[in-house]
């Protein structure tokens, strides 16, 4: 097979969408985003390894509704 034929060029297109679908939807199952209730800081949890990762980013709808009620 050649490399400049457009039947391989589609082979490799359709491989790369493929990897890259099944890194998103593997992904989205090993990680949510939580809100830490006491500082309004959103982390992660990674499911693999039950460990978490602060973003160093705040909910403003948190931080909102704290300042209203002190």
């Amino acid at each position: 097979m050649d490399i400049y034929s457009s039947k391989f060029a589609i082979i490799v297109i359709i491989a790369l969408v493929s990897i890259l679908a099944l890194q998103v939807v593997t992904n989205s199952n090993n990680a949510s985003q939580l809100i830490d209730s006491e500082t309004c800081e959103i982390y992660v949890i990674d499911s693999h390894i039950n460990a978490k990762k602060y973003l160093n980013e705040f909910d403003q709808k948190c931080l909102d509704f704290k300042n209203l009620n002190p």
